[in-house]
């Protein structure tokens, strides 16, 4: 009997759209009435991945930024976390405006960005179809390295890095990894989201990479809370589709590939459902745990 259930969001239980559909829902909550644990594990910061949780009826915890930290809903407080230092940020940071490529930085709040492109775009979509305690927070700001120097706060959970060109990410990622005391995330497939405009649905398709703390990963923040709960590794499942996925799919007691994620990813994976348009999550717990 599995006990605990992590889920990625983007790509996994999330739709193309960023929507939860019905039917994955009301699985979820068949899961949860049987004493299930169900974790969202995401890259997003706190909020957005909270009105995900409350939306599903998730109310005990959830990993934010890749396993940069742990939250506890009942409490209202972060158990657990490794951020990112200052000084990393901002050597990143200056590297990406030095060579015009565009990145995002993620705090535990909001999405600090200077414009509004690639996965900061679908999330600004994404909010406009949600109310207002819902939302991703983004913060779009004339000058990041400056905002970022100035912040008082430092609890810095990653950095994207997005370009439509290979050549130019590739460049890159080259000098980022370069750094000391960071992890870079080994992506190598371009990301597609569709957003719609009007009565048209618009891709969103572009290389990426997420830049955290030495030590981060969903697997770490997974033994963190399965301790707490006295929960053995055996009874885990881990579901997702992307490289930051990875480490908790293999090590999880049942580790679970969406269907056309990363080719790392599912063949690590015992299992591989369905895919996120088709209700992948919901067929997978009706089989395995309902």
């Amino acid at each position: 009997m599995y006990k605990l259930v992590a889920i990625d969001l983007d790509g996994t239980m999330l739709n193309s759209y960023g929507e939860v559909t019905t039917k994955t829902k009301e699985v979820i909550k068949k899961c949860i009435d049987k004493g299930v644990y169900i974790i969202l594990a995401s890259g997003r910061p706190i909020d957005s991945i909270k009105s995900i949780a409350r939306e599903i009826e998730s109310q005990e915890y959830f990993i934010a930024g890749n396993g940069a930290l742990v939250y506890d809903m009942k409490e209202d407080k972060i158990i657990y976390e490794n951020y990112m230092k200052k000084e990393k940020v901002l050597e990143i940071i200056k590297i990406c405006e030095e060579n015009s490529i565009a990145y995002n930085v993620y705090t535990d709040r909001t999405i600090i960005t200077s414009s509004l492109k690639f996965n900061v775009l679908y999330y600004y979509k994404e909010n406009l179809k949600k109310e207002e305690d819902k939302k991703t927070n983004i913060s779009i700001v004339e000058n990041v390295y400056e905002y970022v120097k100035n912040m008082e706060e430092e609890k810095f959970l990653k950095i994207t890095i997005c370009d439509e060109n290979s050549t130019i990410f590739n460049s890159i990622i080259k000098k980022v990894k370069e750094i000391n005391e960071i992890d870079v995330l080994e992506v190598s497939h371009m990301s597609r989201k569709l957003i719609e405009q009007g009565t048209e649905q618009i891709p969103v398709e572009y290389f990426y990479t997420e830049i955290t703390a030495s030590d981060v990963d969903k697997w770490k923040a997974i033994e963190f809370l399965i301790k707490k709960l006295d929960i053995n590794p055996e009874q885990v499942m881990a579901i997702g589709d992307n490289m930051n996925d990875k480490k908790m799919i293999e090590n999880a007691g049942f580790g679970v590939a969406i269907k056309g994620s990363t080719p790392q990813v599912i063949a690590v994976a015992q299992y591989v459902t369905d895919t996120n348009n088709h209700d992948g999550v919901a067929k997978v717990l009706e089989r395995y745990i309902l």
